[in-house]
């Protein structure tokens, strides 16, 4: 794609203003957002991603369009599954209703920035190695293999990792919230609140999410504007699909299966292509292996698609089965979902 330098800008300035307006209206009126709420919001994120891959079908053809789609549909897949990593910390560190909101938003920013740089470095080694294609595969393979030995099953407890452990054994944290302060002091000494360790954490864990987002988005296109494209859209609207989906991931049927089917095949998908670019000496003596097959966009679209549509359609057969309804299971979750205002970091 060939795109002027405006258009570049123009993109990062209206995607920045939503990201804006979303830290605002979540700093300014921090609440839980009720599902009607979420679902309205949801429905203008997916909405505006639906009409932007309709602007690249008509300027830039059917090629780039499915490029697209079909790395936002992966995009979105995996910010869905990273949703139970943000309920389990929610709930670990007991945040209220009214923070929730402002915890995620900054947990969203972060991730936007760490895989920002993710892509531009991604970009540049794809541009000049192709064995960099190998690795990916790899990566997504070893991920969706991962996937499939626990069985598509859910940790129900806080991941941990590395730096949580450090930054919990050095810094002093209150017992409990002070409003929406990072810090507090109990006697004249100065401690942490449980509201600055819960956003580590969540900032923590997208570094990991990148690791498995940014190879399966370069699975489906090698456009950096495309690439940035598709994951933004798919993290912009996460904080309203959070309250919209989070305690229903715990019902869902199958999210991760169907995940580990996708990035497989985008694993699949990359060693073929890099194989088929090859450059590596000790393989064909460093010669393109043309014999081997491209997966074109519209197949890789009509999989990931067809994934997504057949969890779906099995979570509706089986929510049939136990005489529940979607409306009834969201009603469900909101109610569970709560957690009490005065909640305190007993974990800790």
């Amino acid at each position: 794609m060939e795109l002027p330098a405006w258009a570049w800008a123009l993109t990062m300035f209206g995607l920045a203003s939503v990201v804006v307006f979303d830290l605002v209206m979540a700093v300014r009126n921090p609440h839980k957002l009720s599902t009607k709420e979420s679902a309205t919001w949801a429905g203008v994120y997916v909405g505006a991603a639906l009409a932007f891959g309709a602007l690249i079908l008509i300027t830039e053809g059917p090629t780039f369009g499915g490029q697209f789609y079909a790395g936002y549909l992966t995009e979105l897949a995996l910010s869905v599954d990273n949703l139970f990593v943000f309920l389990l910390i929610i709930q670990a560190f007991k945040v209220p209703d009214a923070l929730q909101s402002r915890v995620l938003l900054v947990g969203i920013v972060l991730s936007i920035i760490l895989r920002g740089g993710f892509i531009a470095v991604g970009s540049v080694l794809i541009e000049k190695f192709s064995w960099v294609f190998l690795i990916f595969g790899a990566i997504l393979i070893w991920t969706a293999w991962g996937q499939l030995r626990d069985k598509g099953g859910h940790d129900e407890e806080m991941p941990q990792n590395g730096f949580m452990k450090f930054a919990e054994s050095r810094l002093r944290v209150a017992p409990d919230y002070d409003g929406g302060k990072l810090s507090t002091r109990i006697d004249g000494v100065k401690y942490v609140t449980p509201l600055l360790l819960a956003m580590l954490a969540i900032g923590s864990t997208d570094i990991l999410f990148a690791l498995d987002s940014i190879p399966a988005i370069f699975g489906l296109t090698q456009e950096p504007y495309l690439v940035f494209t598709a994951t933004i859209f798919a993290l912009m609207g996460l904080r309203q699909l959070y309250f919209l989906l989070a305690a229903l991931l715990k019902s869902l049927k199958g999210l991760s299966l169907g995940l580990a089917a996708i990035l497989g095949w985008i694993g699949v998908k990359l060693v073929l292509h890099g194989l088929h670019e090859n450059q590596l000496p000790f393989i064909n003596g460093g010669e393109h292996i043309d014999s081997i097959p491209e997966i074109p966009t519209a197949l890789s679209l009509g999989v990931i698609a067809g994934v997504l549509t057949i969890v779906i359609v099995a979570n509706h057969i089986l929510l049939h089965r136990e005489g529940k309804t979607w409306k009834e299971l969201f009603a469900e979750a909101e109610e569970e979902q709560h957690v009490p205002a005065t909640a305190g970091a007993e974990k800790l």
